[in-house]
């Protein structure tokens, strides 16, 4: 079969495609199809020869198959060390393999890659960092992906999730009016509580332009209302865009590198139009990566840079408690053992650890660090899109057991996870183990404890 009615080489490209591929209910359809579709060898083995170049064809040469990255990966270790779980095994078995035939490979062969680079790596890259020739798996796995997709072969929800992307410009069916309604519902839903409380829209030359995850207008939106009164209360010149305003890119995850393009493109004409004199991205750390380290290879832009500095919201709220722009209150600090979650892509591939200790520095007086920590620790077993992925939930749930014995070994109930994909999947965690934790993203833990300045307090009645 050379192209199926949903499992196709053709991206999702109108609203009613989008429909349609969400109504064949967990993708029964679909990978029905994948299991006939054509591996088109031609076109495999020339987009191969146009894009994998010296890096990737280097990396798998030099490897030594030493094993050094085993252990450092954490699927290896929870499937019972099983030898195809070496990172290096699973790379050289599928990359390899098709680098080294060209193309010319079977479908059953591409459906096997499909299950190891989307089930067994969730781009972690920690495994680059034990790797005695400074391998990088985590960035070989996301180009395999990106070939894979080239073909058709990607899984059900990857593939409607980029489709979000391109139809909406948000990994989620959020138009521009549900985005604007939802910013003056919230404004107005907590200006009683909050007196001068705005959610200002496309403000020219604002000091702070904020970008979010969708998951949080469309499933959360009192995190926007959160991180507006924070801001308020810190006194910050800010606002959102009205379009441009969806930080993430679910097209990173399935590998669809021209939407990548699309969706990181809309953040930086955002960027452009409002001028603002830097840009701050919600707790995502996937977010993170896609706007700040890979959007701007994506966008062309020679400099490697976003439009203006842009940071992680970890990055403001340690500044803006040095600082003094927020203040807390002692007697609200966390009392109890707390531990904290280090998101891959904005700890280990960005550096940002320091950050989140000196948070934890002025929130908790029992901060214990899960063992590894800083960029040494594990991912939460949900990165990479293995959470949202159904015909992997078994796999999924089962790599979630690092992070359980990570976090018990800490005594802590309260693990503070400024992350969307980490919090989903502690969050899973604790459904799947029932180990009695709690977990949270910092905005609503700060605003409980804050010292509100006086001219923001409600008047006496």
């Amino acid at each position: 079969m050379p192209q199926g009615t949903f499992c196709n080489t053709t991206p999702i490209g109108s609203e009613e495609e989008l429909k349609a591929l969400l109504g064949d209910k967990g993708g029964a359809q679909y990978y029905e199809e994948m299991k006939e579709l054509d591996v088109d060898s031609d076109a495999l083995g020339a987009l191969l020869e146009k894009t994998c170049q010296s890096r990737i064809h280097t990396w798998l040469e030099i490897c030594a198959h030493c094993g050094m990255c085993a252990d450092s990966c954490f699927l290896y270790r929870v499937n019972d060390r099983d030898p195809k779980q070496v990172p290096a095994y699973k790379i050289q078995s599928t990359l390899g393999e098709l680098v080294k035939k060209k193309g010319k490979v079977t479908n059953e062969f591409m459906r096997h890659c499909v299950d190891v680079a989307w089930s067994q790596c969730t781009c972690c890259n920690r495994c680059g960092m034990y790797c005695p020739h400074g391998i990088d798996m985590g960035v070989m796995f996301s180009y395999l992906r990106g070939v894979l997709n080239s073909q058709g072969f990607v899984p059900w929800e990857m593939k409607i999730g980029s489709g979000m992307h391109r139809v909406y410009n948000a990994q989620m069916d959020v138009t521009t009016e549900d985005w604007i309604d939802t910013c003056e519902w919230m404004a107005e839903e907590y200006e009683e509580e909050w007196p001068g409380l705005e959610i200002p829209i496309d403000k020219e030359d604002a000091d702070i332009m904020y970008t979010l995850n969708a998951r949080e207008p469309k499933h959360y939106p009192e995190d926007l209302a959160e991180a507006a009164i924070l801001f308020h209360l810190a006194g910050e010149n800010w606002t959102v865009p009205s379009v441009g305003w969806e930080q993430t890119s679910l097209a990173m995850f399935a590998g669809d590198w021209a939407a990548c393009k699309m969706q990181v493109e809309s953040v930086y004409k955002a960027i452009e139009r409002l001028r603002p004199k830097r840009v701050i991205g919600t707790e995502c750390g996937h977010a993170h990566r896609a706007t700040v380290i890979e959007g701007p290879y994506w966008a062309g832009r020679e400099d490697g840079l976003p439009p203006a500095p842009y940071i992680h919201y970890v990055e403001w709220v340690a500044e803006a408690l040095r600082t003094g722009k927020l203040k807390i209150d002692p007697e609200k600090k966390i009392k109890e053992p707390v531990t904290l979650q280090d998101s891959c892509n904005y700890v280990r591939n960005h550096g940002l650890a320091k950050a989140t200790r000196e948070i934890m520095s002025y929130i908790a007086e029992d901060f214990r660090e899960m063992g590894p920590k800083r960029e040494h620790n594990y991912c939460c077993g949900g990165g990479g899109g293995f959470n949202g992925i159904g015909k992997y939930r078994k796999e999924r749930n089962k790599a979630l057991q690092t992070k359980r014995d990570q976090i018990l070994a800490t005594g802590c109930k309260l693990v503070i996870a400024p992350c969307h994909n980490c919090w989903d999947a502690i969050r899973d965690l604790e459904e799947e183990y029932e180990i009695g934790i709690r977990w949270s993203f910092l905005k609503p833990l700060l605003i409980k404890m804050v010292i509100v300045p006086d001219h923001l307090k409600l008047p006496e009645e």
